[in-house]
């Protein structure tokens, strides 16, 4: 049976941080990586991005030594069940990611990484019964009239933030229910995919329309997409040990920041009157909902 993963500690040690914040920083520089692969469908960048992943985080496990639990999962029907859930749910993340950055909207992008922490308290709320409090309910309810207001302006729903809010946030509570280690689990997960990914890439190269192999511009940024997937996810797995959830909670705010400003400064994206109300209240939200996370760091230290 597979070791069950270590529960995160309740101080913040230096190495911790350090791979927290190098993970997220990671992250907000993915875009400008994603924004050279635009003319590269979003399903055919998301297959290489599984198929370069799987020999770095097999690799990895090899190092560590612990294959093992990789086969002890295969043979679990129950495991192997909901790794392939949360195999769905990270690759549809993926493709809605990809497609935002590269279409123009890595603003909404932005939105739906700033919205997911209060919407797994609601989340939360609504699927494990678990009380918000006064503080969580005024943040949830300023990021819902956030999203109201784009509502409202734009005329439509924001598909591309609330894609990304639903998909990480369902991906994230299954998770939780993965008895297997992070650096584990991705493999397994990547593993889950292979196969579909390798079948999509060879069916493009077959028609003729497959972008690896052509350009060798081309070639090295879509064999790179394993590189830039699979070590910001690791970074951060072995991170989210070594730091306080509390710290977390707070350091994940560096991701979607950086998406917003390089968005606004280097693709030149549009902040319209609905995301100059929204994003003010949205941000608001966060802030509510980060004071009780920064008061108990404070007493905890």
């Amino acid at each position: 049976m597979a070791n069950l993963p270590k529960q995160p500690q309740n101080e913040d040690t230096p190495k911790g941080l350090v791979l927290a914040v190098t993970a997220y920083v990671l992250w907000g520089f993915l875009p400008i990586y994603m924004k050279a692969m635009e003319h590269i469908g979003p399903v055919e960048v998301v297959a290489h991005r599984v198929i370069w992943s799987v020999p770095i985080a097999g690799l990895l496990l090899v190092a560590l030594g612990r294959t093992r639990d990789i086969k002890a999962a295969i043979r679990n029907p129950g495991m192997l069940g909901m790794a392939a859930l949360t195999a769905m749910l990270i690759s549809v993340n993926w493709a809605i990611y990809v497609w935002a950055i590269t279409s123009g909207h890595a603003l909404d992008a932005a939105l739906g990484y700033y919205i997911n922490p209060l919407f797994s308290i609601a989340l939360g709320a609504i699927l494990l019964r678990e009380p918000l409090n006064r503080t969580q309910l005024v943040a949830v309810g300023l990021a819902a009239l956030g999203v109201l207001v784009l509502v409202l302006e734009a005329g439509r729903l924001p598909w591309a933030a609330l894609g990304l809010m639903f998909s990480w946030g369902f991906y994230a509570f299954f998770k939780r229910s993965l008895p297997i280690g992070p650096n584990q689990g991705f493999l397994l997960e990547v593993l889950i995919l292979l196969i579909p990914a390798l079948a999509y890439v060879t069916w493009l190269g077959a028609q003729g329309t497959g972008h690896f192999g052509s350009v060798a511009t081309d070639t090295m940024l879509l064999a790179g997409a394993g590189i830039v997937t699979a070590v910001p996810l690791l970074v951060y797995a072995n991170g989210a040990k070594l730091v306080r959830l509390s710290t977390m909670g707070i350091l994940q705010y560096i991701a979607p920041t950086m998406i917003f400003v390089t968005a606004v400064a280097v693709f030149g994206e549009q902040i319209d009157r609905g995301r100059m109300i929204a994003f003010p209240l949205i941000w608001s939200a966060l802030v509510v909902y980060s004071i009780p996370m920064i008061r108990q760091a404070r007493a905890q230290t």
